[in-house]
């Protein structure tokens, strides 16, 4: 229900204004609803009319923010109108108070009026009828019906309606809130696939950059610093191929060229041989079969992060990458030396190992990553295993 307000509308005490205007100029023309001689009129005079149509004008001024009581004082009004001369403006006026009290009253009063003016009226006409057995008596319940159950009815009809209404702008503006946090969401999905996408693309040339600019630094030899240059330059001009790519993937235009393939696992040789070319010592065994896309961009993404931070992080040693075809599921084992490199360290922020754990997440897959004991020493150690049924085959970059 909505809210009552606390002084009357502009509207109501126009309507209280019209209704006095409008009885007081059928009283200047002595219209009245009885004769002056009629057996009911028991306050004969004009005069005594004017009564109830003041007390049912300043009802009407009450018809929005207290409609019961001003149904109430209406009704006593309309009961002293009837002992009098009586004024079609107080009649017209206390149908407005009924209709009023079932569109602005509370649910219980909307509820029940309708059926209380329906007794009222069928009592209106048979009572009558079996007192004095004659057509004309069926007319009083007539009267009734058109004052008090007529109003109330067209009441209830306008307070479902606006009821309906309300409840559809409601379920519209929670649309508008669903569609909008539906919105919301999407946009930081699409954020943090691109933020990975992103790291994945350019974290191992630029992390390679470093290394060899700080080795061409801090080492005063010129052979050493051609071949730093030499790899830094390699990984200059594939980054920004990536970088590119990446571009070409975010505009939206027809005159743009289809961005680069989707890598896949079969790029593990030139990713090693890349990484070999950075200065890691790796050895690749590569026993994947076929798996799934999606399945194959995350387990590809995977081993260049791992690749990534054994460039940045590894002691010197050799670093083995290896691919498991299990009936279920694509395993992932890197490992590099753990412990001091004694060389130039490139910065990490710890983004890349959340980026691996968010792609095997994706796939309702497992990931570790941690530093073990082992025959060869203590070594840092990736895993994955990612599931190879029931994935759909769709863009889980």
């Amino acid at each position: 229900m909505a809210v009552r307000p606390l002084h009357p509308p502009r509207f109501d005490v126009a309507v209280a204004l019209a209704g006095l205007l409008g009885g007081l100029l059928l009283w200047g023309f002595g219209l009245g609803v009885r004769p002056g001689d009629d057996p009911t009129v028991l306050f004969g005079g004009r005069w005594a009319l004017l009564v109830p149509l003041a007390v049912t004008a300043c009802c009407e001024l009450l018809r929005r923010t207290a409609p019961r009581t001003a149904l109430t004082a209406g009704t006593l009004a309309l009961a002293a109108d009837t002992t009098t001369q009586g004024s079609i403006a107080t009649i017209v006026m206390y149908t407005d108070l009924m209709y009023a009290a079932v569109v602005y009253g509370s649910p219980a009063t909307a509820r029940r009026l309708p059926w209380i003016t329906g007794v009222l009226t069928l009592a209106g006409m048979l009572v009558p009828y079996a007192v004095w057995r004659v057509p004309e008596a069926l007319l009083i319940g007539l009267v009734v019906g058109a004052v008090t159950f007529a109003p109330a009815s067209t009441g209830l009809i306008v307070r479902n309606h606006r009821d309906a209404a309300d409840a559809a702008r409601l379920q519209a503006e929670q649309t508008a809130l669903l569609a909008e946090m539906d919105r919301v969401q999407a946009v930081t999905a699409e954020r943090s696939r691109m933020a990975r996408e992103l790291h994945d693309l350019v974290a191992n040339h630029l992390s390679a950059i470093a290394i060899h600019s700080t080795a061409a630094l801090s080492l005063d030899d010129p052979g050493t610093s051609k071949d730093a240059l030499t790899v830094i330059r390699e990984n200059s001009v594939q980054g920004l191929s990536e970088m590119r790519r990446l571009i070409g993937i975010l505009r939206d235009g027809a005159d743009d060229r289809e961005p680069a393939a989707t890598p896949t696992l079969d790029g593990l040789g030139p990713l090693v041989d890349n990484a070999r070319a950075n200065g890691l010592d790796v050895t690749l065994d590569a026993g994947h079969g076929t798996v799934p896309a999606p399945v194959e961009l995350a387990a590809y993404r995977i081993v260049q992060e791992s690749l990534t931070n054994a460039l940045k992080h590894a002691a010197p040693g050799r670093v083995t990458v290896c691919l498991r075809r299990s009936p279920d599921a694509l395993e992932i084992r890197v490992t590099s030396p753990y412990g001091d490199r004694g060389g130039p360290r490139a910065p990490g922020s710890g983004a890349g190992l959340v980026g691996m754990r968010e792609r095997a997440a994706l796939l309702d897959g497992s990931f570790e990553a941690g530093p073990e004991d082992g025959p060869e020493g203590k070594r840092w150690v990736v895993r994955a295993a990612l599931p190879v049924t029931d994935v759909e085959q769709g863009d889980f970059r």
